[in-house]
C-alpha cells in the first residue's frame, strides 16, 4: 500500500545515512524541518492528557507532603500512643517521618525497573493507562491511613506512589517524543516539566491553611491523587498509540498509519511512514535490547554516557537543597511566619512560567544551548547567593536578595535542566534502545535523588552556606561537558541524531559520493516491489521496505 502511494507521487530527495551495525547504507526522506506543521487538536491533547496522570501526579507528590507534616507526625505519634500505651520517642517519629519522605525515590527505582518490560509489552499508551492503577491504589492507602489508625498504610501508599512516578517519567517522555513531528518534538516533549512544575504548584496552592492544610482536611490533601489519573483513565483510551511503537514493534502499518493522521491532521503521511521504515531497516534488528547489550553497544556508548551525566546534573545540581534554605531566607528578610507559605508560592508559579517559556523557545533556541545555560546560570546564581547568605546579617536587605538568587536558580533550572534531560533520553536513541536507555536514565535519577537526601544533611551539617559551591561546581562541570560532547539535535530524525555521535563513537560515517548509486538501488527496489505478478512473491518485501 505504502509502495504505491510512494510510486505515484513525484520523487522526494534523500540523504543517506550508514547504520550503526554493519556498512549498510539506507535513504531516508528530507522532510523539510522548516515547513510549519500544524499543531492538531488530538497532539496537544494526548500531550496534556498524558502528563496529567503522570508527570503532573510526580510533581504534587514532591510538594503535598510539607504542609501536613506536622499533622502526620501527630497522628504518628496518636497511633503509636494507642498501640504502646505511651508517646512514641522523637527519635523514632524522625524516623517514621524520613522513611515516609525517602521511601518515595525507593518506589520510583524499583517503578523505573518494571519500565522496559511494560512498554514492550503494553505500548506505551497502555503503559501509561495501566500506572493509573497505582496511582487510584496508593490514594486509598494514603487518604485511610489516618481513619484506619495505621503508619504503615500511609508508607505503603507513599511506595505505591513512588512506583508510579518511577513508571511515569520513563513512559511519559517515550510516549512524547514518539507522537510528535521534529519540528516541535522538543515543545511537546515539554509538557512533561510543564507538568512537573503544575503539579508542584498545585501542592503548594491545596496545603495552604484557608483551603486543606488543616488537621481536619488533610487526608484530602492525598485524595486528591486518584483525579488526575481517573481524568487519564477515561479520556487517553480514545487516544492514538504512538505510531513508531505499532508500526516498529507491532508491524501493524494500518494503526500506524491512522496514529500518524490524526496525530498529524493531514491523510497523506507516506513520508513519516517512509521515515520510521528507514529507521527499522537501518537498525537490522527490531529486537528491542536489554540493558546490558546496551552498555555493550559502542555504537551508543557516548549517547548513554551523556544521558547518565545529564540525568545525574538534574538531580544533583542543588534545586532540592533551595527548598531547604527558602523558609528560613523568608524569616530573614522580615517575612512574618503566617505570611511565609503564601511568599513560596512564587517559587512554583516561577517554576511553571520558566518551563512553559522554554517549551515555546526550545525550537528555536535549541536543547544544547538551554541546558548550557541553565546550569551555567545556576552556578552563577549558586555564587551570589553564597555571598548574600554570608554577609545577610550584616547588611538589611540582603536576604531580599538571597531570594532573588532563588528564584533565578530556579527559574534557570526550569528553563532546560529541569526537563531537556528526558527529551535527550528519547532523542539520542533509536527504537529498539529507547527503553533500555529509559530505564538506565531513570535509574540514575533515583540513585542521585536519594543520595541527595542522604548526603545534603551531612554536606550543609559540615558546610553550612557554602554547601551551594559544591552544587555550582556540579552544575560547572554538566554544562563543560555538554559543551564539548552533546550535538544539537531539534528538527532532525533520530537517525540523523545517531550520526551526530558516530565520530566520537568511532563509527564509520558515510560518505556523501555514493548518493546517487543508493538513490538508484531505491528506484529499482521499488520498482521490482510492484512488478505486475508479483505482489504476492513480494509481499513481505513491501510490507516492511515498501518506502525504499
Amino acid at each position: 500500500m505504502l509502495t504505491t502511494q510512494l510510486m505515484d507521487k513525484p520523487p522526494e530527495s534523500h540523504h543517506i545515512v550508514k547504520t550503526n551495525n554493519d556498512s549498510k547504507k539506507i535513504c531516508i526522506p528530507n522532510i523539510d524541518p522548516q515547513k510549519k506543521q500544524p499543531i492538531t487538536a488530538c497532539l496537544i491533547t494526548a500531550a496534556f492528557i498524558s502528563a496529567l496522570g503522570s508527570s503532573y501526579l510526580y510533581g504534587y507528590n514532591l510538594s503535598v507532603v510539607n504542609a501536613p507534616a506536622v499533622f502526620i507526625k501527630a497522628m504518628y505519634n496518636q497511633t503509636w500512643m494507642e498501640r504502646y500505651g505511651q508517646p512514641a520517642s522523637a527519635e523514632t517519629i524522625t524516623l517514621l517521618w524520613s522513611s515516609t519522605v525517602s521511601i518515595f525515590a525507593i518506589g520510583g527505582f524499583f517503578g523505573t525497573l518494571c519500565v522496559s518490560s511494560m512498554v514492550k509489552t503494553l505500548g506505551r499508551k497502555g503503559t501509561l493507562l495501566l500506572n493509573n492503577c497505582f496511582a487510584v491504589i496508593a490514594a486509598v492507602f494514603l487518604t485511610l491511613g489516618e481513619k484506619a489508625g495505621s503508619f504503615e498504610m500511609l508508607l505503603v501508599g507513599r511506595l505505591i506512589m513512588g512506583v508510579d512516578s518511577g513508571i511515569a517519567l520513563c513512559a511519559l517522555p517515550m510516549y512524547l517524543g514518539e507522537i510528535s513531528p521534529r519540528n516541535i518534538r522538543g515543545s511537546i516533549g515539554q509538557f512533561n516539566a510543564i507538568l512537573i512544575c503544575l503539579g508542584v504548584f498545585t501542592g503548594q496552592v491545596l496545603g495552604l491553611p484557608e483551603l486543606l492544610g488543616q488537621e481536619s482536611k488533610w487526608t484530602f490533601l492525598f485524595a486528591f491523587l486518584a483525579f488526575p489519573a481517573l481524568i487519564q483513565l477515561c479520556v487517553l483510551p480514545f487516544l492514538p498509540e504512538s505510531p513508531r511503537y505499532l508500526l516498529m514493534e507491532r508491524g501493524d502499518e494500518a494503526a500506524a498509519e491512522q496514529a500518524f493522521q490524526r496525530f498529524l491532521g493531514k491523510k497523506d503521511v507516506s513520508k513519516e511512514l517512509e521515515e520510521v521504515y528507514a529507521e527499522g531497516h537501518a537498525q537490522n534488528n527490531l529486537q528491542i535490547v536489554s540493558v546490558p547489550q546496551l552498555i555493550q553497544n559502542p555504537a551508543v556508548r557516548w549517547q548513554l554516557i551523556t544521558v547518565i551525566i545529564t540525568m545525574a546534573c538534574y538531580q544533583l545540581c542543588g534545586l532540592n537543597a533551595i527548598w531547604y534554605y527558602t523558609n528560613g531566607i523568608l524569616a530573614e528578610a522580615g517575612f512574618a511566619n503566617n505570611i511565609i507559605p503564601y511568599v513560596t508560592l512564587s517559587t512554583g508559579a516561577i517554576e511553571t512560567l520558566a518551563a512553559i517559556v522554554s517549551g515555546l523557545v526550545i525550537e528555536r533556541i535549541g536543547r544544547r544551548p538551554l541546558l548550557i545555560f541553565g546550569f551555567s546560570t545556576m552556578a552563577v546564581c549558586f555564587g551570589f547567593l553564597t555571598v548574600f547568605l554570608n554577609l545577610q546579617d550584616r547588611v538589611s536587605w540582603f536576604p531580599y536578595l538571597s531570594y532573588i538568587c532563588i528564584l533565578a536558580v530556579i527559574a534557570s533550572f526550569c528553563s532546560g535542566p529541569g526537563g531537556i534531560p528526558f527529551i535527550l533520553t528519547g532523542e539520542l536513541f533509536e527504537q529498539s534502545y529507547r527503553p533500555a536507555a529509559f530505564m538506565i536514565a531513570g535509574l540514575v535519577n533515583w540513585l542521585s535523588n536519594f543520595a541527595v537526601g542522604l548526603l545534603f544533611p551531612f554536606i550543609q551539617a559540615t558546610l553550612q552556606t557554602y554547601a551551594f559551591l559544591v552544587f555550582a561546581v556540579v552544575c560547572v562541570l554538566g554544562a563543560t561537558y555538554l559543551y564539548a560532547v552533546l550535538p544539537e539535535t531539534k528538527n532532525k530524525t533520530f537517525l540523523e541524531i545517531s550520526q551526530s555521535f558516530a565520530k566520537i563513537n568511532k563509527v564509520q560515517v558515510q560518505s556523501p559520493g555514493d548518493m546517487h548509486e543508493l538513490e538508484g538501488e531505491v528506484e529499482e527496489e521499488l520498482s521490482l516491489a510492484i512488478q505486475p505478478g508479483q505482489e504476492s512473491t513480494n509481499a513481505k518485501v513491501m510490507e516492511m521496505e515498501s518506502s525504499f
